[in-house]
């Protein structure tokens, strides 16, 4: 039997990517470190943008949509984009503007904010979600917003969806996932392109231009040219974790850790994730083949003794990989439970074990390349999700 070619599943938290993707998201966050610049001048913030805007075109993630919230991150970067798609020639955005009827004066707040984007001479759509009667609507919100805009994007056979998350939101995030213990990963500064948030949405990018903009800026940029925005009251609303995260920047920053400080640590944590991703890369290249063509049930081949000689990190890393790339979900499964798979993986005699929909097996006879204790990766449906 021939055997398979070897197979690379994606990095933890990253979707398979073309060379030209990785190239473009590459010159794309150097472009908004480039950005990270603390002139008031407001010219030169439009000049900052079109030098981020051209970079993320360059890697092809151009035309595109906007997350329009009406709030003064979104607006800001509409206008700038519009103005950069005008002097450049480029195709207009769509704009996309979500209701998740989470206050009685929403529906009439979206409605407005559609209107002022059609005023613009912009397409403009309108989503509707109904909020759930439970716990926790911060974070179905945010799956039912990027869930209904993936549907809106490939309706309309846009790739790339650009949302206004500035250098405020990188230093948020990172103190809201340290608060939360988070690792290498979570700590990691969130990626100029990256992948969808949700599944079903693998062919779509999320683009982040002005991380390298503080909130302040933009909203003096706004004011200098009497543009309006919404003040959504939930983002004063002490009850959400960020709000609280948000109070906290005056005294932050008086210690010497500002926004701009805190968002510098998170691009060494991602510099740093970026080299363990290469290196679990060829963890999995030694440690895994998918099945051979003609095999009835499609899936992977894991030689679990390469999996063990790895260090222990980049062995965890490998292992989600491939629960990620068979189960098609964005994130890795809880660390407590990959920690229990991946002890029993690596300890011998391994008779069976699910986590995430994926299912690990002894291989059968005719499947064994790596010998007797091969084994074998299967969603737990008889669906294959992953790409071989």
């Amino acid at each position: 039997m021939p055997r398979p070619r070897p197979l690379t599943p994606p990095s933890p938290r990253a979707r398979q990517t073309t060379a030209a993707d990785q190239r473009g998201s590459r010159e794309a966050d150097r472009a908004i470190k480039n950005g990270v610049s603390r002139e008031a001048d407001r010219a030169t913030i439009e000049q900052r943008f079109a030098a981020v805007m051209e970079e993320f075109a360059a890697g092809g993630a151009w035309p595109g949509a906007v997350a329009l919230s009406g709030g003064g991150d979104s607006v800001g970067l509409l206008h700038l984009i519009v103005r950069w798609a005008k002097k450049t020639k480029k195709t207009a955005p769509l704009a996309l503007v979500v209701d998740h009827g989470l206050r009685p004066e929403a529906a009439r707040e979206a409605r407005g904010v559609v209107k002022a984007a059609q005023a613009m001479g912009l397409e403009a759509v309108l989503l509707r979600w109904h909020a759930p009667s439970t716990s926790g609507v911060e974070a179905a919100a945010r799956q039912a917003r990027y869930r209904l805009m993936g549907e809106a994007l490939a309706k309309k056979k846009l790739t790339t969806l650009y949302v206004g998350h500035t250098e405020d939101d990188q230093a948020e995030t990172f103190l809201l996932r340290l608060a939360r213990g988070s690792g290498l990963d979570g700590l990691s500064a969130m990626r100029a392109l990256a992948p969808w948030p949700v599944p079903g949405f693998a062919h779509l990018t999320v683009a982040r231009p002005l991380l390298g903009f503080r909130r302040e800026e933009l909203r003096g940029w706004l004011t200098a040219r009497k543009l309006n925005w919404l003040e959504d009251p939930m983002n004063a609303d002490p009850r959400f974790a960020r709000v609280k995260i948000r109070a906290l920047a005056p005294a932050l920053a008086e210690a010497g850790l500002s926004s701009g400080r805190i968002a510098l640590a998170a691009r060494h944590m991602a510099a740093a994730r970026e080299a363990l991703e290469l290196v679990t890369a060829a963890v999995l290249e030694r440690a895994v083949r998918p099945t051979p063509q003609d095999c009835p049930q499609p899936g992977l081949l894991l030689d679990p003794a390469a999996l063990a000689a790895a260090p222990r990190e980049l062995s965890l890393r490998a292992l989600a990989a491939l629960l990620q790339l068979v189960s098609g979900t964005s994130y890795r499964p809880r660390f407590a439970a990959l920690e229990r798979l991946h002890g029993q993986l690596v300890a011998g005699h391994f008779r069976g074990a699910t986590l995430s929909g994926c299912a690990f097996r002894p291989a059968p006879a005719n499947e064994r390349l790596f010998g007797p204790a091969t084994l074998k990766l299967t969603p737990e449906k008889r669906r294959w999700k992953g790409s071989v």
